[in-house]
């Protein structure tokens, strides 16, 4: 039988129990402190998810989890281990997000850092162009295009015209001239010095 300094008396329920199931507290007489571990688990949570309460801030219903699986921080659902990413700096390994809330998390802060829009401005955009890219009139528009001098976004392009615009690298000189080599007009270059052609603006 365990002997009395090897047994304290929890605080909250008044039974007995051996010293080992209270953590350590060297401000106490004993050196233990008042309540066991579990009730401060328990009683230590509770007062924990009322002031978070207080404060206005999310807190998080307790679910189930099962075996080989996590619950995304974003509430997206519980999903096995496979969709989520490796992390090796968390306490389980994973990542706090699932891949498929990262892959939005990232496309948000793509268009905020390159752009300085959200996915609603890139969306609306979208709307008012009624779905289609501002060149063609035909393809979906899929990507912000921009100017590349000042940063303003342009409107949204479907990926081939957006490419295009790369490709002629912004100069309308350059693109009347397709626009006028794809329509058929004739034109020559002009002899302004011995093997020295003007192209015609």
């Amino acid at each position: 039988m365990a002997g009395e300094s090897d047994v304290k008396r929890r605080r909250k329920c008044k039974r007995e129990f051996p010293v080992a199931v209270f953590a350590r507290d060297k401000n106490r007489r004993d050196g233990l402190q008042v309540h066991c571990r579990e009730c401060v688990a328990k009683y230590g949570a509770a007062h924990s998810r009322r002031r978070r309460e207080c404060m206005g801030k999310t807190v998080r219903e307790k679910v189930d989890v099962p075996a080989g699986h996590k619950l995304c921080r974003t509430y997206c659902g519980i999903k096995p281990h496979a969709e989520w990413h490796r992390d090796a700096s968390a306490s389980d390994g994973l990542s706090t997000r699932c891949k498929a809330c990262r892959a939005v998390q990232g496309r948000q802060e793509h268009l905020k850092r390159q752009y300085g829009i959200t996915e609603a401005e890139r969306d609306g955009s979208t709307a008012s162009q009624e779905g289609a890219c501002r060149i063609c009139l035909s393809a979906p528009a899929a990507h912000v295009d921009h100017c590349h001098e000042t940063g303003r976004v342009r409107g949204v392009l479907c990926f081939s015209r957006n490419a295009a615009l790369g490709q002629f690298k912004d100069r309308p000189d350059a693109i009347r001239r397709a626009a006028a080599y794809v329509e058929g007009i004739a034109w020559k270059p002009t002899l302004v010095a011995p093997g020295v052609y003007q192209l015609p603006s």
